[in-house]
């Protein structure tokens, strides 16, 4: 049997081509959220609750890791989790203790420990239910293409700070710590009324990536998935601030089992590689709390 040769006119065979980089960390990236799925699910498995329609609202540091865990959450436990955005703090119509305040339902929050602590003075969250879920710090950014300021010493901040022409920053938590206490520090407060403003209701990346100002402080996890923007870096450590952001039940919730395994599932150290891929430090399973048991 004489072996098969391809004629001249026979089609070029053709050869696998080289998996790009791109391609093989998609790859990696399914494989991980399917293990990660697949452990949770044997997770609530062991701790059964009838399927229930959950109401969260969450700040905006923890809502890239959320979006990336709450379709995992509903695969595994069967539940269905309607979503709600808002700041920690402040008077914005759509800050979260704007809407409890007006009477919106949700049973669960997740927002920066001072918010938590603010709720649950004010009634709306069981008192002791706070889960710690992950650590934040502020960083800044420019809009890509635009000269790169250097904000890696004190001085040097300052002197940027100085030196823009419109600056941003978030009417949430790190907007506070910004104006109450980074500011008059470095003595730009003054400044600052002048060149700078407090950003309602939107991500201070989007203003930034608009042109509509120059340079944009906000926590780090809602600036680096701005394709428009260039990362700067974080604020020095002197002048930091390191908020970890908690989840607490709220009073009257009818669907607290279900709101405690989801809270339980978002500490987990299974997801922590998710938490820690969106610029936040996955601390929730190191401090368990009564919302966890």
């Amino acid at each position: 049997m004489t072996p098969h040769t391809a004629s001249p006119t026979s089609p070029a065979p053709v050869l696998a081509r080289p998996r790009a980089p791109r391609t093989r960390a998609r790859t990696r990236t399914r494989t991980r959220l399917l293990a990660i799925g697949l452990a949770c699910a044997g997770w609530l498995a062991s701790t059964p609750v009838l399927a229930a329609e959950l109401k969260v609202i969450t700040s905006g540091a923890f809502t890239e890791a959320y979006k990336q865990l709450i379709p995992l959450f509903e695969a595994a436990s069967g539940h269905t989790v309607v979503s709600a955005f808002g700041a920690s703090s402040g008077n914005a119509p759509d800050a979260i203790p704007v809407r409890l305040a007006r009477g919106e339902t949700f049973d669960l929050v997740i927002l920066s420990e001072t918010g938590l602590a603010a709720l649950e003075q004010a009634g709306h969250v069981q008192p002791g239910s706070r889960q710690d879920l992950a650590r934040s710090a502020i960083g800044a950014a420019v809009r890509k293409g635009s000269p790169r300021p250097d904000i890696s010493t004190v001085a040097a901040l300052r002197q940027t700070l100085l030196d823009a022409k419109s600056v941003a920053w978030s009417a949430s938590a790190s907007g506070t710590w910004l104006t109450s206490t980074v500011f008059p520090k470095l003595g730009v407060a003054e400044q600052m009324q002048r060149t700078g403003r407090k950003i309602l209701s939107e991500r201070v990346g989007a203003v930034v990536a608009r042109g509509d100002a120059e340079l944009g402080f906000q926590q780090i996890s809602e600036l680096i998935y701005f394709k428009e923007l260039d990362f700067l870096g974080p604020l020095p450590e002197e002048v930091q601030q390191s908020l970890v952001f908690s989840a607490g039940l709220v009073r009257g919730s009818t669907e607290s089992d279900a709101a405690r395994q989801l809270v339980r599932f978002l500490a987990s150290p299974a997801v922590a590689p998710i938490v820690r891929g969106t610029g936040l430090d996955p601390v929730g399973a190191a401090r368990p709390a009564s919302a966890a048991r």
